[in-house]
C-alpha cells in the first residue's frame, strides 16, 4: 500500500516520506479499513515536530488520527456484516504507530465508526478529534437546555461544531470571532449573537449580549489569554471547559477568586476522554448526521503525495475548517 511515514523529527517536507509498505491484516477484533480521506488535527503535526520525544521508539509512524474509508475485512470476533460498511475513525494513531495517512489501516472495530450515507468521507474524517472534542465541552457537564454557553474563536474547528451541538440541544450561544466572516459562519451554525474578542470591552460586550446576566459556560479555545476576560463574565458555580492554552502555555491561575465563585475547570482532550463519552459521542454524531443537523467546514483537500503541504497549512494556520489528505 502507499503511505506515509516518518522515522525522525522535524520539518514535515525533510521527514515525511511516501513509498510502498505491506498492507496490514486485521487482528482479533479489528477491522481493515480502506482509507478514502485523512483528517490532518495539530496534534498530528505537534507530533511529527516532537512533541512526544518517545513516539518512535519501536520504529517509523505513519502520522493521523483522523480518517473515513470503507471496511474491506474483520478479524476474529468481528461481525463479517460490517464488510463494504462506510466508516470514519478515530484514535487510530493513538498508542499505535499506524495513522490513517496510507491506503489502509487495521485498527480496533470500535474506532470504526458507521458514516451515513448523506456524508463525504472527506467530511467524516474531521470527526475524530474536532466533533467529539466539541462534544464533550459542550455535555461533559449535564444539559445545556435554558443556560446561555460562550464559544470563544466559534469559527475555528471545534467551535464551529461546539455551536452547533449547543444551539440545537437548546442553549443560548454567545461566540467569538475577530471579522465578519467568522461572525457569519458563527451565526450560520446557531450563535444567538456574535462578540470580537479583539476589543478591550468583550467580556462587557458578552454579558449584555445576554441581557445583562454573565454567563453559565464557557468553552474556550484559549485558555490562557482569554482568562482574565472569563472571569469577569462567568457567573458563579459556572464552567470552563476548555481543550486549548497555546499563546499561554502555562497559565497562572487566580486561584482563590475561582474558589469563591465554585467554578468549575473541565480540561479536555479526546484521547483521554472515558469510554462512556467516546461512546455517546459516537452515537449522537450518527443520529446527528442521519437527520442532517450538523454543518462540516472543509478549509483544504490535497492528495497523498502532499502531506506535507497539509502539515504546512496547519502550521500557518490562516484559515477556517478541516485539512484533509485524500488517499
Amino acid at each position: 500500500m502507499q503511505a506515509v511515514w516518518f522515522e525522525r523529527f522535524g520539518n514535515a517536507r525533510e521527514v515525511l516520506q511516501i513509498s510502498e509498505l505491506p498492507r496490514p491484516e486485521p487482528g482479533p477484533g479489528e477491522v481493515l479499513i480502506r482509507l478514502a480521506a485523512s483528517g490532518v488535527n495539530p496534534s498530528d503535526v505537534k507530533k511529527r515536530a516532537g512533541s512526544a520525544p518517545n513516539l518512535l521508539d519501536e520504529g517509523y509512524v505513519i502520522p493521523h488520527s483522523d480518517g473515513a474509508g470503507v471496511i474491506e475485512a474483520v478479524g476474529g470476533g468481528v461481525n463479517p456484516d460490517r464488510r463494504g460498511e462506510r466508516v470514519w475513525v478515530y484514535q487510530a494513531q493513538y498508542e499505535r504507530r499506524f495513522g490513517t495517512a496510507a491506503e489502509y489501516i487495521a485498527l480496533d472495530a470500535d474506532r470504526a465508526v458507521p458514516l451515513p450515507g448523506n456524508t463525504t468521507f472527506d467530511e467524516g474524517a474531521c470527526f475524530g478529534i474536532p466533533l467529539m472534542t466539541a462534544h464533550r465541552c459542550v455535555f461533559s457537564d449535564g444539559p445545556v437546555a435554558g443556560q446561555t454557553l460562550l464559544v470563544t474563536g466559534g469559527a475555528g474547528r471545534v467551535g464551529h461544531y461546539a455551536i452547533q451541538w449547543a444551539a440545537q440541544s437548546g442553549a443560548r450561544v454567545i461566540a467569538t470571532a475577530s471579522n465578519p466572516e467568522d461572525s457569519r459562519a458563527c451565526l450560520d451554525a446557531g450563535a444567538h449573537a456574535v462578540v470580537n474578542h479583539c476589543d478591550a470591552d468583550w467580556a462587557a460586550q458578552t454579558v449584555a449580549a445576554n441581557q445583562g446576566r454573565k454567563i453559565d459556560r464557557v468553552i474556550d479555545v484559549e485558555f490562557g489569554a482569554t482568562l482574565s476576560a472569563v472571569m469577569e463574565l462567568i457567573r458563579t458555580s459556572g464552567t470552563i471547559a476548555t481543550y486549548s492554552s497555546m499563546a499561554v502555555r502555562e497559565p497562572q491561575l487566580p486561584f482563590y477568586r475561582m474558589m469563591f465563585m465554585d467554578l468549575t475547570i473541565r480540561l479536555i482532550i479526546v484521547y483521554a476522554m472515558p469510554e462512556t463519552a467516546k461512546q455517546q459521542a459516537s452515537t449522537d454524531i450518527t443520529e446527528w448526521l442521519h437527520a442532517g443537523k450538523l454543518q462540516h467546514r472543509l478549509a483544504h483537500r490535497v492528495p497523498l503525495t502532499e502531506t506535507a503541504r497539509a502539515h504546512e497549512l496547519i502550521e500557518q494556520g490562516g484559515f477556517r475548517g478541516c485539512v484533509v489528505v485524500r488517499v
